[in-house]
């Protein structure tokens, strides 16, 4: 799957949101991973074979300097901003079965400062993710569209709304709309769903469409996943892959990765079989990160047929 040429090949594609330390804690003990939503993202693409650049709050301690050295590692380039209280960290505890989420401070207050080399960042990119952004944040978000020249033609957006990091729902979902009315492709889970609407998957698909949303990937956990764009809706069942499912902190973000890789190598899909091939390589790229812990992106090899001819 990688480019046979990544220096002449490789889209440039810039990520903006977070990036923190996720601690695990269940009945086996505490285990720390770098992670975020935008931070899985990035590196997700860079093992993809793409020119990945992160755009996040990262603080001036020891975390933040695992998160360095981590995307070091990974060759995802990392424009920063300060973080006065430090590197947010997310602890999921599920040592009493479902999982409990809590964010620390610097989490909840998380911001991006839009200077001069995030702004470069936006400019010099080929496509621009935006995920697990504050929208509830009306600063923030006019400085996010202010920042972006003509989204609609380059930008990807995933809410990835948290309850523990949302400080106005309301205010989160206003927004969300309006910045998915200006986006390429718009991802929404059926969990953000819950928390942003007390509804279904379905009717904010809806209501994302209604309000201008050119394309909306809805992802169901086990149900699969669905394109709604201006033909027919698209599935992609889960796709079953050998050993037990391990850890599904990372399938909605190497789901996306992987669709936004296609669209950097295809454009945007105006196909239903196009859309079909698209989307049962990502259920692939997250069936095969599902079976380690972490939300590290993984490939199976190989990675399978195409749902149906070019």
């Amino acid at each position: 799957m990688p480019h046979t040429d990544p220096a002449a090949s490789a889209a440039r594609i810039t990520v903006i949101g977070d990036a923190l330390i996720d601690e695990l804690r269940d009945p086996r003990g505490s285990r720390e991973f770098v992670g975020g939503a935008a931070l899985n993202v990035a590196v997700g693409l860079a093992l993809l074979g793409e020119q990945a650049r992160l755009v996040a709050m990262v603080g001036d301690d020891e975390p933040g300097e695992r998160i360095r050295a981590y995307l070091r590692d990974y060759r995802v380039g990392l424009v920063e901003s300060p973080a006065a209280l430090g590197t947010s960290r997310a602890v999921s505890d599920r040592t009493e079965g479902e999982p409990r989420y809590e964010f620390n401070d610097a989490a909840r207050h998380r911001s991006i400062r839009f200077d001069g080399a995030v702004r470069a960042a936006i400019e010099e990119a080929d496509l621009v993710v935006v995920s697990c952004f504050p929208f509830d944040d009306d600063a923030q978000y006019a400085e996010l569209v202010a920042a972006i020249d003509s989204p609609a033609r380059r930008v990807i957006v995933d809410g990835n709304p948290r309850a523990g990091m949302l400080a106005d729902r309301e205010r989160f979902l206003a927004n969300f709309e309006d910045f998915a009315a200006r986006s390429l492709l718009v991802k929404v889970g059926d969990e953000d769903a819950e928390l942003l609407l007390g509804d279904s998957l379905d009717v904010f698909v809806e209501r994302l469409r209604a309000a201008g949303a050119r394309a909306v990937l809805a992802t169901a956990g086990r149900d699969g996943a669905t394109v709604h764009h201006d033909g027919t809706p698209v599935h992609a069942r889960i796709v079953p892959l050998p050993g037990p499912v391990v850890d599904t902190m990372g399938a909605g973000d190497a789901t996306l990765a992987a669709i936004v890789r296609r669209i950097a190598l295809d454009g945007l899909p105006t196909t239903n079989a196009a859309w079909a091939n698209a989307l049962h390589e990502a259920m692939v790229i997250a069936a095969a990160t599902v079976r380690q812990e972490g939300a590290l992106l993984r490939m199976p090899h190989p990675v399978g047929e195409p749902a149906y001819p070019s």
